[in-house]
């Protein structure tokens, strides 16, 4: 149960730490620490907001398959044309179908 309350820092730790700061870098130089740390903390939720932005948009967007396309003009594929043309001139045959109630 102590170790819990190890890590939590208390109002006189607070004042000691801050007069510690104070003694090592002198009152001209807190605003600018301070100016640039609340810079630090911008930048670093700005960089996180972007990624998870980033992530969330991957994420809902989906890319559509390739579509395979055939030649349209003759002379791109004579052989895929010929092809079509003999597929077309052969007879549809007919499927055979099982009784209904029996299985196939």
């Amino acid at each position: 149960m102590n170790v819990m309350f190890a890590g939590m820092i208390g109002g006189w730790e607070m004042v000691v730490i801050l007069a510690v700061i104070l003694m090592l870098f002198g009152a001209r130089k807190l605003p600018e620490l301070a100016k640039g740390l609340g810079q630090g903390i911008k930048e670093f939720k700005k960089a996180t907001r972007e990624v998870t932005d980033e992530v969330s948009h991957a994420m809902d967007d989906t890319p559509a398959p390739p579509v395979r396309r055939l030649p349209t003009n003759s002379t791109a594929a004579p052989e895929a044309t010929s092809v079509q043309a003999q597929v077309q001139d052969q007879p549809q045959q007919a499927i055979p179908q099982s009784p209904p109630g029996t299985k196939a």
